[in-house]
Protein backbone atom coordinates (compact mmCIF):
# COMPACT_ATOMS: atom_id res chain seq x y z
CA UNK A 1 0.00 0.00 0.00
CA UNK A 2 2.75 2.20 0.78
CA UNK A 3 4.38 1.77 -2.25
CA UNK A 4 1.45 2.50 -4.66
CA UNK A 5 1.03 5.82 -2.11
CA UNK A 6 4.27 6.73 -3.37
CA UNK A 7 4.08 5.74 -6.97
CA UNK A 8 0.87 8.14 -7.31
CA UNK A 9 2.84 10.86 -5.51
CA UNK A 10 5.85 10.23 -7.73
CA UNK A 11 4.83 12.57 -10.82
CA UNK A 12 4.32 15.21 -8.04
CA UNK A 13 7.60 14.64 -6.61
CA UNK A 14 9.71 14.50 -9.42
CA UNK A 15 8.08 17.91 -10.38
CA UNK A 16 8.36 19.46 -7.19
CA UNK A 17 12.13 18.09 -6.91
CA UNK A 18 12.98 19.59 -10.31
CA UNK A 19 11.57 23.30 -10.26
CA UNK A 20 11.54 23.73 -6.51
CA UNK A 21 14.10 21.85 -4.77
CA UNK A 22 17.03 21.71 -7.33
CA UNK A 23 16.59 25.63 -7.99
CA UNK A 24 16.48 26.27 -4.43
CA UNK A 25 19.54 24.30 -3.86
CA UNK A 26 21.29 25.97 -6.65
CA UNK A 27 20.24 29.64 -5.39
CA UNK A 28 21.88 28.72 -2.46
CA UNK A 29 25.12 27.63 -3.88
CA UNK A 30 25.12 30.32 -5.80
CA UNK A 31 24.66 33.04 -3.31
CA UNK A 32 28.09 32.09 -1.42
CA UNK A 33 30.22 32.79 -4.92
CA UNK A 34 31.02 34.91 -7.49
CA UNK A 35 29.02 32.81 -10.28
CA UNK A 36 28.26 34.25 -13.72
CA UNK A 37 27.19 32.45 -16.84
CA UNK A 38 30.10 34.82 -18.69
CA UNK A 39 32.92 33.85 -15.96
CA UNK A 40 35.07 30.96 -16.74
CA UNK A 41 35.90 30.04 -13.12
CA UNK A 42 33.89 30.87 -9.97
CA UNK A 43 35.20 31.39 -6.94
CA UNK A 44 34.03 30.88 -3.10
CA UNK A 45 33.26 33.95 -1.32
CA UNK A 46 31.72 33.21 1.55
CA UNK A 47 28.69 35.33 3.06
CA UNK A 48 30.13 38.39 0.94
CA UNK A 49 26.68 38.68 -0.78
CA UNK A 50 24.83 38.43 2.30
CA UNK A 51 26.88 40.91 3.81
CA UNK A 52 26.72 43.62 1.49
CA UNK A 53 22.78 43.95 2.23
CA UNK A 54 23.46 44.92 5.62
CA UNK A 55 26.24 47.09 5.20
CA UNK A 56 25.02 50.40 5.86
CA UNK A 57 25.68 53.33 3.29
CA UNK A 58 26.20 50.79 0.61
CA UNK A 59 24.42 51.02 -2.34
CA UNK A 60 23.61 47.52 -2.97
CA UNK A 61 22.70 48.03 0.47
CA UNK A 62 20.45 51.41 0.08
CA UNK A 63 18.64 50.08 -3.18
CA UNK A 64 17.71 47.24 -1.98
CA UNK A 65 15.58 47.84 1.35
CA UNK A 66 14.33 50.83 -0.13
CA UNK A 67 12.71 48.60 -2.25
CA UNK A 68 12.02 46.12 0.78
CA UNK A 69 10.12 49.26 2.26
CA UNK A 70 7.75 49.50 -1.06
CA UNK A 71 6.82 46.27 -0.34
CA UNK A 72 6.30 46.39 3.00
CA UNK A 73 4.25 49.72 2.13
CA UNK A 74 2.36 47.70 0.31
CA UNK A 75 1.74 44.80 1.94
CA UNK A 76 0.62 46.60 4.66
CA UNK A 77 -1.74 48.32 2.74
CA UNK A 78 -3.06 46.07 0.59
CA UNK A 79 -3.43 43.05 2.69
CA UNK A 80 -5.89 44.68 5.61
CA UNK A 81 -8.35 45.42 2.29
CA UNK A 82 -8.06 42.06 0.62
CA UNK A 83 -9.25 40.96 3.88
CA UNK A 84 -12.18 42.83 4.94
CA UNK A 85 -13.43 43.54 1.39
CA UNK A 86 -13.64 39.60 0.69
CA UNK A 87 -15.19 38.47 4.12
CA UNK A 88 -17.81 41.18 3.67
CA UNK A 89 -18.53 40.01 -0.15
CA UNK A 90 -18.90 36.35 1.33
CA UNK A 91 -20.86 37.73 3.89
CA UNK A 92 -23.68 39.31 1.76
CA UNK A 93 -23.10 36.80 -0.76
CA UNK A 94 -24.08 34.04 1.99
CA UNK A 95 -27.33 35.69 2.96
CA UNK A 96 -30.18 34.67 0.47
CA UNK A 97 -29.48 36.80 -2.22
CA UNK A 98 -31.12 36.70 -5.61
CA UNK A 99 -28.47 35.17 -8.06
CA UNK A 100 -25.79 34.45 -5.66
CA UNK A 101 -23.68 32.32 -8.57
CA UNK A 102 -23.92 35.10 -10.71
CA UNK A 103 -22.57 37.62 -8.64
CA UNK A 104 -20.13 34.93 -7.78
CA UNK A 105 -18.61 35.08 -10.95
CA UNK A 106 -18.74 38.32 -11.14
CA UNK A 107 -16.17 38.90 -8.45
CA UNK A 108 -13.73 35.83 -9.57
CA UNK A 109 -13.74 36.69 -13.05
CA UNK A 110 -11.25 39.33 -12.91
CA UNK A 111 -8.49 36.98 -10.67
CA UNK A 112 -8.24 34.38 -14.00
CA UNK A 113 -7.17 37.11 -15.71
CA UNK A 114 -3.30 37.14 -16.58
CA UNK A 115 -1.13 40.23 -14.76
CA UNK A 116 0.01 41.57 -18.92
CA UNK A 117 -3.99 41.93 -19.35
CA UNK A 118 -5.02 43.61 -16.11
CA UNK A 119 -1.21 45.56 -16.41
CA UNK A 120 -3.03 46.97 -20.22
CA UNK A 121 -6.52 47.45 -19.43
CA UNK A 122 -5.75 49.73 -16.33
CA UNK A 123 -2.74 51.61 -17.85
CA UNK A 124 -5.28 52.53 -20.21
CA UNK A 125 -7.99 53.33 -17.56
CA UNK A 126 -5.44 54.97 -15.60
CA UNK A 127 -3.63 57.54 -17.91
CA UNK A 128 -3.07 60.76 -16.95
CA UNK A 129 -3.68 62.58 -20.26
CA UNK A 130 -5.75 60.16 -22.37
CA UNK A 131 -7.18 57.37 -19.33
CA UNK A 132 -11.02 56.99 -19.28
CA UNK A 133 -10.93 57.10 -15.45
CA UNK A 134 -10.06 60.93 -16.15
CA UNK A 135 -11.96 61.78 -18.44
CA UNK A 136 -14.95 60.41 -16.35
CA UNK A 137 -14.01 62.79 -13.24
CA UNK A 138 -13.65 65.69 -15.74
CA UNK A 139 -17.31 64.90 -16.72
CA UNK A 140 -18.47 65.56 -13.14
CA UNK A 141 -16.55 68.81 -13.06
CA UNK A 142 -13.19 67.72 -11.77
CA UNK A 143 -10.87 70.49 -13.39
CA UNK A 144 -7.51 69.30 -13.29
CA UNK A 145 -6.37 65.87 -14.10
CA UNK A 146 -5.33 62.86 -11.20
CA UNK A 147 -1.79 61.75 -11.93
CA UNK A 148 -2.64 58.20 -11.12
CA UNK A 149 0.77 55.87 -12.49
CA UNK A 150 3.16 59.23 -12.09
CA UNK A 151 3.26 60.71 -8.72
CA UNK A 152 2.25 59.79 -4.46
CA UNK A 153 0.26 59.13 -3.36
CA UNK A 154 -1.95 58.21 -5.98
CA UNK A 155 0.37 55.22 -7.47
CA UNK A 156 -0.03 53.56 -4.34
CA UNK A 157 -4.18 54.23 -4.52
CA UNK A 158 -3.45 52.43 -8.26
CA UNK A 159 -1.35 49.45 -7.55
CA UNK A 160 -3.60 48.97 -4.05
CA UNK A 161 -6.85 49.59 -6.15
CA UNK A 162 -5.92 47.42 -8.94
CA UNK A 163 -4.56 44.27 -6.61
CA UNK A 164 -7.74 44.38 -4.40
CA UNK A 165 -10.16 44.58 -8.14
CA UNK A 166 -8.28 41.66 -9.53
CA UNK A 167 -7.54 39.27 -6.57
CA UNK A 168 -10.56 39.89 -4.20
CA UNK A 169 -12.25 37.01 -5.88
CA UNK A 170 -10.24 34.31 -4.75
CA UNK A 171 -10.40 35.66 -1.28
CA UNK A 172 -14.03 35.57 -1.13
CA UNK A 173 -14.75 32.38 -2.83
CA UNK A 174 -12.36 30.86 0.24
CA UNK A 175 -14.15 33.15 2.64
CA UNK A 176 -17.77 32.04 1.40
CA UNK A 177 -16.80 28.17 1.19
CA UNK A 178 -15.76 28.38 5.01
CA UNK A 179 -19.12 30.15 5.69
CA UNK A 180 -20.75 26.90 4.42
CA UNK A 181 -19.24 25.03 6.39
CA UNK A 182 -20.33 26.40 9.35
CA UNK A 183 -23.31 24.81 10.96
CA UNK A 184 -26.69 26.44 10.73
CA UNK A 185 -27.63 25.36 14.44
CA UNK A 186 -25.26 28.04 15.59
CA UNK A 187 -26.87 30.35 14.03
CA UNK A 188 -30.10 29.48 15.31
CA UNK A 189 -28.54 28.92 18.67
CA UNK A 190 -27.62 32.53 18.90
CA UNK A 191 -30.92 33.76 17.26
CA UNK A 192 -32.54 32.14 20.17
CA UNK A 193 -30.47 33.91 22.71
CA UNK A 194 -31.45 37.20 20.87
CA UNK A 195 -28.62 37.96 18.73
CA UNK A 196 -28.82 40.00 15.79
CA UNK A 197 -26.85 39.89 12.52
CA UNK A 198 -23.96 41.89 13.47
CA UNK A 199 -23.74 39.73 16.82
CA UNK A 200 -24.25 37.01 14.95
CA UNK A 201 -21.29 37.73 12.53
CA UNK A 202 -18.89 38.38 15.46
CA UNK A 203 -19.45 35.55 17.29
CA UNK A 204 -20.37 32.33 15.14
CA UNK A 205 -19.12 33.26 11.55
CA UNK A 206 -15.72 35.28 12.61
CA UNK A 207 -14.51 32.36 15.37
CA UNK A 208 -15.84 29.43 12.60
CA UNK A 209 -13.92 31.12 9.99
CA UNK A 210 -10.54 31.04 12.02
CA UNK A 211 -8.96 28.56 9.88
CA UNK A 212 -9.97 29.98 6.88
CA UNK A 213 -8.66 33.37 8.18
CA UNK A 214 -5.45 32.18 9.33
CA UNK A 215 -5.02 30.34 5.63
CA UNK A 216 -5.81 33.51 3.70
CA UNK A 217 -4.03 36.12 5.70
CA UNK A 218 -0.64 34.08 5.54
CA UNK A 219 -0.82 33.50 1.25
CA UNK A 220 -2.04 36.69 0.78
CA UNK A 221 0.74 38.47 2.52
CA UNK A 222 2.95 35.97 0.74
CA UNK A 223 1.21 36.94 -2.69
CA UNK A 224 1.13 40.68 -1.96
CA UNK A 225 5.01 40.54 -0.62
CA UNK A 226 5.55 38.93 -4.20
CA UNK A 227 4.17 41.76 -5.81
CA UNK A 228 5.80 42.50 -9.56
CA UNK A 229 3.44 42.53 -12.43
CA UNK A 230 1.20 45.30 -11.53
CA UNK A 231 4.11 48.04 -10.40
CA UNK A 232 6.41 46.75 -13.16
CA UNK A 233 2.99 47.31 -15.93
CA UNK A 234 1.57 50.52 -14.39
CA UNK A 235 4.20 52.27 -12.78
CA UNK A 236 7.41 50.40 -14.26
CA UNK A 237 8.97 50.84 -10.23
CA UNK A 238 8.44 55.47 -10.27
CA UNK A 239 7.92 57.69 -9.77
CA UNK A 240 11.88 57.44 -8.87
CA UNK A 241 12.26 54.30 -6.92
CA UNK A 242 8.94 54.44 -5.19
CA UNK A 243 6.86 51.55 -6.42
CA UNK A 244 9.86 49.25 -7.30
CA UNK A 245 9.63 46.36 -4.71
CA UNK A 246 11.91 43.94 -3.58
CA UNK A 247 11.14 41.47 -6.95
CA UNK A 248 11.80 43.96 -9.19
CA UNK A 249 14.90 45.09 -7.80
CA UNK A 250 15.82 40.99 -8.00
CA UNK A 251 14.68 40.45 -10.78
CA UNK A 252 17.24 43.52 -11.90
CA UNK A 253 20.03 42.44 -10.48
CA UNK A 254 19.64 38.97 -11.17
CA UNK A 255 18.88 39.45 -14.59
CA UNK A 256 19.75 43.22 -16.38
CA UNK A 257 22.54 44.02 -13.98
CA UNK A 258 24.54 40.24 -14.39
CA UNK A 259 25.10 40.16 -10.30
CA UNK A 260 23.01 36.76 -10.10
CA UNK A 261 24.65 35.89 -6.69
CA UNK A 262 23.46 38.94 -4.81
CA UNK A 263 19.67 38.26 -6.46
CA UNK A 264 20.17 34.92 -5.04
CA UNK A 265 20.87 36.29 -1.51
CA UNK A 266 18.51 38.91 -1.31
CA UNK A 267 15.42 36.34 -2.12
CA UNK A 268 17.12 33.94 1.00
CA UNK A 269 16.85 37.35 3.18
CA UNK A 270 13.40 37.75 1.69
CA UNK A 271 12.40 34.51 1.86
CA UNK A 272 13.38 34.53 5.62
CA UNK A 273 12.03 37.56 6.53
CA UNK A 274 8.49 35.74 5.12
CA UNK A 275 9.06 32.76 7.06
CA UNK A 276 9.54 34.46 9.73
CA UNK A 277 6.13 36.14 9.35
CA UNK A 278 4.24 33.35 8.51
CA UNK A 279 5.56 31.32 11.60
CA UNK A 280 4.78 34.57 13.84
CA UNK A 281 1.16 34.82 12.16
CA UNK A 282 0.45 31.17 12.75
CA UNK A 283 1.60 31.80 16.50
CA UNK A 284 -0.91 34.35 17.14
CA UNK A 285 -3.77 32.61 15.48
CA UNK A 286 -2.80 29.63 17.25
CA UNK A 287 -2.54 31.53 20.72
CA UNK A 288 -6.22 33.14 19.62
CA UNK A 289 -7.71 30.18 19.34
CA UNK A 290 -6.58 28.65 22.53
CA UNK A 291 -7.81 32.13 24.39
CA UNK A 292 -11.14 31.80 22.81
CA UNK A 293 -11.80 28.17 24.22
CA UNK A 294 -10.42 28.61 27.70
Amino acid sequence: MTVRAYLFLAPFLAIFATFVIAPAVFGLGISVTNWSPFRARTAFVGLKNYIALFTPGSLQATQFWTAMRATGLFVVISVPLLLVIPLAVAALLNSRVRAATFFRTIFFAPYVLGVAVIGLVWGYILDTQQGILNHILRLFGLDRDIPWTVNTPWVWVSLVGVTVWWTMGLNTVIFLAGMKGISAELYEAAAIDGAGTWRSFRQVTVPGLRSVTLFVTTTTILASSNMFGQSYLLTQGGPGDETRTAIMYIADQGLSQNNMPGATAMSYVLFLILAIISVVNFRLQRDRGEESKS
